[in-house]
């Protein structure tokens, strides 16, 4: 029938756009697939073996299928050759039988399925070929894996080396900022450039209090000020929070809701108590700005304060930390101040909430501009494959790369915001550069829309630390100083 010839060339018909099937995705989970690595596992000599006798040559329905789906694996005589040498252990039937059940699958779980059969075939080979084989699959198959990085990085804000002892010079550093902090009146220009290279995990706090505005400098006031806006804040709860499931607010109060747990990291914001947290100081926020409201995307920019503030009371790492486990007072606490931290930032960006987001329209119209100036090979690179700015750096100016960035290389890029001019609403523009032209290579060797928009929403940073951020700042204040006071060198 006409039926199955269609069927039989699914995986034929424009077979890279074809929804489900298997590519290899440059640069960003996987890595490239290695031609030469794959060359390696041919030998020379080997032939599949003999047809059956009496039986016509015509594919089984387990070869048709593979020759139908080659876009989804890499096939070559090495899987001939496994094959072949697995057949002398199977019976037929049995594999017959269960080819024509994976026939009758979708696409999708019979590339999962055959995958997953190719790879138990290899326990068949003797020990030493299937060592080999299994050897050089991993190898293939798997992403690089450096040694695991907490969540957030501890004191000495370690790297991707993964070395946890604090150096002299870290040490040394701590003791410059304990003594700045122990003055009876705190120099914030001074602190502004001890923080510019990162903030001791130790002092941090304090540190983000002061140059975000919350708390004075003066360390005589400080402690009245924490009261009174703590006091305050709880006041909004009690003359607000009930509000929520208002007919005018509870449209708000369900996004937030619903936002929530979309949120990362997983470990902390779905435990229930920090759910509730975040809900409260969401509202109160959203119903405090009524000229934006609630915009996904505020969500997110509660993490790292409220992150940041619970270690001033715990030792270990946040993520294998139960919250509630803290005494009322300290988780009231955390939430006040990460609410006034936030609003404090948010006061400096507002426009990228309010109605049609015209902060964020104009930041990703100056990036596009500055990178046609700074690498013109990306730039045009993305214009021949329509990809437009707005469809990758939206979400970086509305969540300040929270979304592409471990949560600890976020913490460290916040250092260098809070302590530079303008952090989050104009630093923020060169660093978005520098962080899309570090992927230069891997942008141009991209040759579809399709992958270019996957590469740029899945960049592999997942492994990111401490140098990492240090390298991007650094090339972003090089932006800035080249081209924040002459707009005109970036402007067509």
């Amino acid at each position: 029938m006409s039926s199955d010839g269609n069927k039989k060339q699914f995986w034929k018909r424009n077979a890279a756009k074809v929804p489900g099937s298997i590519q290899h995705v440059y640069g960003a989970q996987h890595p490239p697939f290695d031609p030469l690595l794959h060359a390696n596992l041919i030998k020379a000599g080997n032939k599949p073996p003999p047809a059956t006798p009496g039986k016509p040559k015509k594919a089984t329905t387990f070869q048709e299928f593979e020759s139908i789906t080659s876009d989804a694996w890499d096939v070559g005589d090495d899987d001939d050759e496994l094959l072949a040498m697995a057949a002398q252990n199977l019976n037929i039937e049995v594999v017959m039988e269960t080819a024509n059940k994976l026939h009758r699958l979708n696409p999708l779980d019979v590339c999962l399925c055959v995958y997953a059969a190719l790879i138990s075939l290899i326990s068949l080979l003797p020990p030493d070929a299937a060592g080999e084989h299994a050897a050089l699959h991993r190898q293939r198959s798997l992403p690089h894996r450096p040694p695991v990085i907490p969540l957030v990085a501890r004191m000495a804000d370690q790297n991707t080396s993964g070395t946890p002892a604090m150096t002299e010079r870290e040490a040394s550093r701590l003791d410059k900022f304990k003594q700045l902090l122990a003055g009876p009146n705190t120099d914030l220009d001074e602190l502004r450039k001890l923080s510019w290279s990162g903030i001791p995990r130790q002092v941090r706090p304090i540190a983000w209090k002061l140059l975000s505005g919350y708390l004075p400098a003066n360390a005589e006031r400080r402690e009245s000020v924490l009261q009174r806006k703590r006091q305050e804040y709880f006041g909004f709860i009690q003359q607000y929070y009930d509000s929520r499931n208002d007919e005018h607010h509870q449209d708000t109060y369900r996004q937030i809701h619903i936002d929530i747990p979309r949120m990362s990291p997983e470990s902390l914001v779905l435990q229930p108590k920090v759910t509730e947290i975040f809900e409260r100081i969401l509202f109160i926020w959203a119903i405090r700005h009524p000229a934006s409201g609630y915009v996904q995307g505020i969500n997110d920019l509660v993490t790292p304060f409220f992150v940041v503030f619970v270690f001033e009371y715990i030792e270990e790492e946040v993520e294998n930390f139960d919250v509630s486990s803290l005494q009322e007072e300290a988780l009231r606490n955390i939430e006040a101040d990460s609410f006034w931290c936030m609003s404090k930032l948010l006061d400096g960006i507002q426009d990228n909430y309010t109605f049609a987001q015209p902060g964020i329209q104009k930041k990703v119209k100056a990036l596009e501009e500055l990178v046609s100036r700074i690498d013109e090979s990306v730039h045009r690179h993305m214009q021949q494959y329509e990809v437009e700015y707005l469809q990758f750096a939206f979400r970086w100016m509305n969540n300040l790369l929270m979304r592409e960035l471990p949560l600890r290389c976020t913490i460290r890029l916040w250092d260098t915001y809070q302590a530079e001019p303008e952090g989050f609403s104009h630093f923020h523009l060169y660093v978005c550069a520098a962080f899309l032209v570090r992927w230069r290579k891997e942008i141009l060797e991209e040759r579809d829309f399709q992958g270019l928009m996957i590469l740029l929403q899945n960049l592999p940073t997942m492994h990111w630390g401490n140098e990492e951020v240090s390298v991007l700042l650094a090339e972003a204040y090089r932006l800035k100083f080249a081209f924040a006071d002459a707009p005109n060198h970036y402007k067509r």
